[in-house]
């Protein structure tokens, strides 16, 4: 019964969040309240560690990925289709592509941890909805365009909260788990779902420089 309040709370997290990103049509200063984040309060958006419903150092994950999420929203509030497909060059990425990628990625997070199952081993659904935005390029500059912002957020806020309701179920030893057959080499949950957060970091950094090309 706790565990469904938890993901009913959660829910309602990500829909005030997603209404108060569509809401805004400029960018908030550091000064402003921050967005509610995705299973958190407006309160702890800058507390790092250890949140309620969670295991420590799950917990301690979830606050970055609050964190994180706030501050790539920042960038993107009030953009219109226009913006969001417009292309620096013939060979950039739109800032609509790199939100449906964010998306995408955590998405196969998902299935990599939470399901223990390889990579690229996804279901054909899971493949038709995000396998051109994860991949980016010529596919995505062909085909991910017209949307409205609200488009992106669904995906970016259905994800995520899939994300908090599995992450809720799983404890310390299972983020310190090691996958020892990974890619990088050794590589524990606590990686690669630190991955998804500095990820988003990166994407951050040019939906920034995309923004201030934008006339």
């Amino acid at each position: 019964m706790e565990q469904k309040s938890n993901a009913v709370d959660r829910r309602r997290f990500i829909k005030q969040a997603s209404l108060a990103t569509l809401a805004s049509g400029a960018l908030l200063s550091w000064s402003t309240p921050p967005l509610q984040p995705s299973g958190g309060s407006l309160n702890d958006i800058n507390i790092v560690g250890p949140k309620d419903g969670y295991s420590p150092q799950v917990g301690t994950l979830v606050s970055m990925m609050n964190w994180m999420r706030y501050v790539i929203l920042r960038p993107v509030q009030g953009m219109s289709t226009k913006d969001l497909d417009y292309l620096v060059d013939d060979k950039a990425k739109t800032i609509g592509a790199m939100l449906y990628h964010l998306a995408a990625t955590e998405r196969f997070y998902q299935v990599d941890t939470f399901e223990n199952r390889a990579w690229d081993d996804w279901d054909a659904a899971d493949a038709e909805e995000f396998g051109v935005a994860m991949g980016l390029g010529d596919a995505a500059r062909a085909s991910i365009k017209g949307n409205p912002l609200e488009f992106y957020m669904e995906k970016l806020d259905r994800v995520r909260e899939h994300s908090l309701i599995e992450l809720a179920k799983r404890d310390d030893d299972w983020l310190l788990s090691v996958d020892q057959d990974w890619p990088w080499g050794p590589t524990n949950n606590y990686c690669k779902w630190f991955h998804v957060v500095e990820h988003e970091s990166n994407h951050n950094g040019q939906f920034k420089f995309i923004k201030s090309r934008i006339s």
